[in-house]
């Protein structure tokens, strides 16, 4: 039964690091409400992707020794292999960096610039580069940026604005007579309250001071600015072009919802529905902000170790654990928390204790009492109608939470029902039945009654547990998992065969897999530097190296020629070398370099080349390097290192 269209979007990932755990929420979260659609009859579709441009990236790039380009030719793929781990149904992985993406902001930027929606200025204020955003003075928390907090450096340049104030009006009005399309209803307050009634300030659309982004194809000395690039994506997957639209275009838009973080409700709730109403287009029906997922009470950081990614998570408890834990631990409007402790306990408690072991007692009890057949229900009595009603109950339970977004209540529910399964084998004590032969009925109608009520848990975990709903359906047999057969208690056919009793979940030794847990924690936090660590310290090095600096600054350098006795790749980090050197000094000195590129190892081994030998040591993806070597960019694509092969190891260079 097709209940029509439905059209579901992720905010794309900033393809700056690997994403946490809290970032992956969002996928799960989305691929869940996708799943639960699909399974109720709705033709979906689900798109993700990842953000790829900007001055950030750029500078990750310099500092890995790699071109932008491959820089988010890795990230990307590590984001959409998550996306796979966890078993998600994206119908579409989209990336700003896709020719025909590019080609359409292009387009959509120059339809704006033409009806005078945007035009040319100048900015001049404090800009973020974390948040690729300007401030004004006033907009500062402390000083700092009001997003993440981090410093904000003095800004001045020729750039493009889109005309924000023209459709305040307009927006306001639009919010305020759609109650639902900012969602939870705290958002939509915020964003009328704190942005658009104090009055909207024109918004900056391109930049000139780095080139990583998509060019303004009538000014090539600007590149568009994140905002049109990024937002741009949940029209251009679909074939939207201002020169005519493609068919997924005119099916699918406008988007039913857009799962997005609390952070960027900004731009999708004031930026986004401004640049559409510019282009004539329709709004998505709802933006629904999500609060975050923290490791215990503090926002996720590699420098403070509280790291957890899901891939690495799945090794150890599974792919359906960590999206159960995903979905049930985060709240609707507050924000949620995660721990290894807290983890271990729910997937012993509810995964392994309350779900495990009434789907493996009902069918061992079914083979043990009559070699595995479903009897039909034909001695039925009272204490029956209540598991009836509460099965049938949880359905409409789930349905009214998922379309409410209050997704972990609908997990509850699927689990209360497993908890109201549990209860009913203690009410009816199948063991006891079993022992009077004049009660083989009966035992045989409460089997029948636990398979059932497995096979409604079974059915509605599918969008939250995909496989563990799978095995539930294979070890009781059954093939029946559509979303109208839970329309009525008694869809499962008596006479069939149940399969073998497996345990769903083993249970989890908690002792031993956090001291495995807090080991790896420890080696991995003395050994890894962060890359905003490694990049910091690179800018500050590249600053003092432009600035002028006096004689005796210079002096300072100590400069030694090395000859290069071994070397090999750093197995963490594809374009970084580990170059063992000798100095003259009698000990050994190891140096990372981001040379891989250009050079392999047995073009170096017996080269002599100058290192710089006081720099202050920094750990590089688990190298210690204590120094650097001395290279010259010849171009943006070639970086050549001075040899100096005729120069004895120890000499000093002045």
């Amino acid at each position: 039964m097709n209940k029509g269209k439905f059209y579901i979007t992720t905010a794309i990932a900033y393809t700056s690091r690997k994403p946490h755990i809290g970032n992956s929420y969002e996928i799960v979260l989305t691929d869940a409400i996708a799943r639960y659609k699909r399974l109720q009859g709705y033709d979906v579709f689900f798109l993700t992707g990842t953000d790829e441009h900007g001055q950030k990236i750029e500078e990750y790039a310099k500092a890995a020794g790699i071109t932008p380009k491959e820089y988010v030719d890795n990230v990307a793929g590590e984001i959409r292999a998550i996306c796979d781990t966890l078993n998600t149904t994206y119908d579409k992985f989209i990336r700003t960096t896709d020719d025909y993406h590019e080609k359409v902001v292009q387009k959509i930027f120059k339809k704006l610039y033409e009806q005078d929606d945007i035009y040319k200025s100048e900015y001049e204020g404090l800009y973020c580069t974390p948040c690729e955003s300007f401030w004004t003075e006033s907009q500062l928390v402390d000083g700092k940026c009001p997003d993440c907090g981090r410093e904000v450096t003095k800004a001045k340049e020729e750039a493009y604005f889109l005309r924000l104030s023209k459709y305040q009006k307009q927006l306001e009005e639009y919010i305020e007579s759609n109650d639902s399309f900012i969602y939870p209803e705290a958002r939509k307050k915020e964003m009328l309250n704190n942005f658009i009634k104090p009055g909207l300030q024109d918004l900056c659309v391109s930049r000139t001071s780095f080139k990583w982004g998509i060019p303004v194809s009538f000014d090539d000395k600007h590149v568009i600015y994140v905002w049109i690039d990024a937002l741009s994506n949940y029209i251009t997957a679909l074939g939207y072009d201002p020169d005519g639209n493609g068919e997924l275009y005119n099916k699918y838009w406008p988007a039913d919802v857009h799962i997005i973080g609390k952070d960027i409700v900004r731009f999708h709730t004031i930026y986004w529905p401004i640049m559409l109403m510019a282009l004539g287009e329709p709004l998505p029906k709802q933006v629904y902000g999500h609060p975050w997922l923290l490791f215990g009470e503090d926002k996720m950081s590699k420098s403070k170790g509280n790291v957890i990614y899901a891939d690495e998570l799945s090794k150890l408890i599974g792919v359906d654990a960590v999206r159960y834990y995903l979905l049930s631990e985060m709240p609707h409007a507050n924000d949620g928390s995660i721990s290894y402790s807290t983890i271990i306990e729910r997937y012993n408690s509810d995964l392994a204790n309350t779900l495990g072991n009434l789907v493996n007692r009902t069918v061992a009890m079914t083979n043990k009492y009559f070699d595995g057949t479903v009897m039909a229900p034909s001695c039925p009595d009272a204490i029956d109608e209540d598991l009836k009603a509460f099965a049938l109950d949880t359905v409409k339970n789930v349905e009214k939470n998922i379309d409410s977004y209050h997704i972990a209540d609908a997990v509850e529910a699927v689990m209360n029902l497993a908890k109201r399964c549990n209860k009913y084998i203690d009410e009816t004590a199948p063991w006891a039945l079993a022992k009077d032969e004049s009660q083989k009925e009966r035992l045989g109608t409460v089997l029948y009654n636990l398979l059932e009520g497995i096979r409604f848990i079974a059915v509605l975990s599918s969008a939250f547990m995909p496989e563990t709903s799978k095995a539930i359906l294979s070890q009781i047999n059954c093939d029946i998992a559509d979303y109208d057969s839970l329309s009525q208690f008694g869809a499962l056919k008596a006479g069939n065969k149940v399969g073998t009793a497996t345990p769903l979940f083993a249970r989890i030794d908690a002792e031993k897999m956090m001291a495995d847990i807090e080991a790896q924690q420890k080696a991995a936090q003395e050994s890894e530097k962060s890359y905003e660590e490694t990049l910091q310290e690179q800018k500050k090095a590249e600053i003092e190296g432009v600035a002028k600096i006096s004689i005796d600054d210079f002096a300072k350098v100590d400069l030694r020629v090395a000859k290069i006795t071994d070397c090999e790749p750093v197995k963490r980090a594809k374009k970084l070398l580990k170059l063992t050197l000798n100095d003259g000094t009698g000990t050994p000195r190891t140096v990372a370099s981001g040379i891989a590129k250009w050079y392999k190892p047995e073009d170096l081994i017996g080269k002599s080349v100058i290192v710089v030998s006081n720099l202050k040591p920094a750990v590089l993806c688990g190298v210690e390097s204590q120094g650097m070597i001395l290279a010259a960019d010849c171009s943006e694509e070639d970086v050549k290192v001075i040899f100096v092969d005729v120069i004895p190891e120890g000499s000093k260079v002045r």
